[in-house]
């Protein structure tokens, strides 16, 4: 419980209308102002209500209260919205990885779109000249890699827990399939728990990772129904016996996995059996194989990482003579792909493991000598910094939940000196909305540029996630 917060339990049986919804799948709905509110001109307390969609007239049961808003969740929808959806998960409302499998698909694009639009003009005060139109894939079995949390302590004695977190709570949900892994991945959830409660450190695994790589057969195009490769990683705080390495071992050969351990961190995570195989994903229209190890940074979505590298690509515009600088290049998920349509690409990241993955990569898919990779720090950046990455036409950037705040306005300062080190054009990839506003306000109010279109992608269907595009070119 947060300070401040009253734990309660209040049946409000007078119906409340829902006027709209927050990033949490919440309802937000408002009380009617009491007499001293009514006199100053304000509204009434607002109660965010779990469960609840914006149409809707619902009672509640009040479960937290302070003293600007009310948490709660629903009793009973006296009128349901047309954009309801029944949700396919049985756990659903327990998880916390899924908060909105109650809307319909096209509202909850509606939705991550008002958000992204919303940010810049709060935020930014930018009104994008186009807004690009939506990109959205499979809703259900998108999930290729997942981390799933271990648990042997539960209400059915000698039962271990293996899947995501409930909402907000450090309780993992007792799931025995999920919706959004593949179906292969969501069926070895039961088994997970009886391996885990067979071995002799059953206390000491908190976590497995899982990774689904794409068919080994390079010519396989749906990732549906082509065979994956799917690396499990174990997390042990303590030695396997022969015993548990033998259970192992028979578990793969028994599901077609691949497992690895993690005795400590992420640096020693190594494939234990079989001690050799292949986890990659594909770009086909690039003629792109893009090997990687269950503990890199890929997508999650690979069907949805296909359609965003196709649309980043082509809205930077790259030309045969361009140079382009990719920021935050990981493992060449965009280097490589622009690799087949420019001149030349340097590709910068801040971790030197994810640098040599990335410089592996170009020589797998014989792009060496269009490609460099160079690490450095790009929270860290200044107008020295830039100058030594050289001229490029056309920049790509798809920095993390924090954004790039420090190359924006080091693109600033650069502005003010008219250096000829600014690009024409920048496509913008991001995870978080509100650090894309932010960036985007010095990018178009400080740095001279003007920001073209702006889309979503709805990578992560039923949560709150919100992927967006962003083009930016000088005025």
């Amino acid at each position: 419980m947060r300070r401040g917060e009253k734990p309660v339990h209040i049946e409000v049986t007078v119906p409340i209308r829902v006027e709209s919804l927050d990033l949490d799948a919440q309802g937000i709905a408002r009380l009617p102002p009491n007499e001293a509110e009514a006199l100053e001109g304000q509204s009434g307390k607002v109660v965010f209500i779990q469960g609840a969609l914006p149409t809707e007239l619902v009672t509640y049961v009040v479960t937290r209260e302070k003293a600007r808003f009310s948490k709660a969740k629903v009793l009973d929808i006296l009128k349901p919205a047309v954009f309801r959806s029944e949700p396919k998960c049985k756990v659903f409302g327990v998880c916390g990885g899924c908060t909105m499998q109650h809307l319909d698909m096209r509202a909850q694009i509606a939705m991550k779109q008002r958000v992204l639009e919303d940010d810049l003009k709060h935020i930014a005060k930018i009104t994008p000249e186009e807004i690009l139109r939506p990109m959205g894939g499979s809703a259900w079995e998108y999930r290729h890699r997942a981390r799933l949390s271990v648990v042997n302590r539960s209400i059915k004695k000698g039962t271990v827990l293996v899947g995501f977190h409930e909402g907000k709570s450090g309780y993992v949900a007792d799931m025995l399939a999920c919706e959004i892994l593949p179906n292969h991945v969501s069926a070895l959830l039961p088994e997970l728990r009886k391996l885990i409660n067979a071995l002799s450190i059953v206390d000491r695994m908190p976590q497995v990772e899982v990774a689904v790589g794409e068919s080994e057969d390079p010519h396989s195009t749906d990732l549906r129904k082509a065979k994956p490769v799917t690396a499990l990683v174990l997390r042990i705080l303590q030695a396997l016996s022969l015993a548990d390495e033998q259970l192992l071992k028979d578990f793969a050969d028994q599901h077609q996995v691949w497992i690895w351990l993690q005795p400590k961190g992420i640096e020693t995570v190594a494939p234990f059996y079989p001690t050799t195989g292949k986890l990659c994903y594909r770009l086909p229209e690039f003629e792109i194989e893009m090997p990687f190890k269950p503990a890199d940074f890929t997508q999650v979505n690979h069907l949805m990482n296909r359609v965003l590298v196709s649309r980043a690509i082509r809205l930077l515009d790259v030309q045969a003579g361009d140079r382009v600088l990719d920021l935050f290049c990981g493992i060449g998920n965009f280097t490589l792909p622009l690799a087949r349509k420019a001149k030349s690409v340097l590709g910068i990241e801040g971790l030197e493991s994810l640098t040599m993955r990335a410089q592996e990569n170009a020589e797998h898919n014989h792009l060496i000598d269009k490609v460099q990779f160079m690490q450095s720090d790009l929270f860290a950046v200044n107008t020295e910094t830039i100058a030594a990455w050289g001229r490029a036409e056309r920049w790509l950037m798809d920095p993390p939940r924090e954004g790039a705040m420090e190359i924006c306005q080091a693109l600033a300062l650069l502005h003010g000196q008219k250096s000829m080190l600014l690009p024409e054009r920048i496509v913008y990839v991001s995870c978080n909305p509100k650090t894309l506003a932010r960036d985007s306000e010095i990018l178009c109010h400080q740095a001279g540029y003007s920001l073209k279109s702006v889309g979503i992608i709805n990578m992560f269907p039923h949560t709150s996630h919100v992927e967006s595009m962003a083009v930016f070119e000088r005025l």
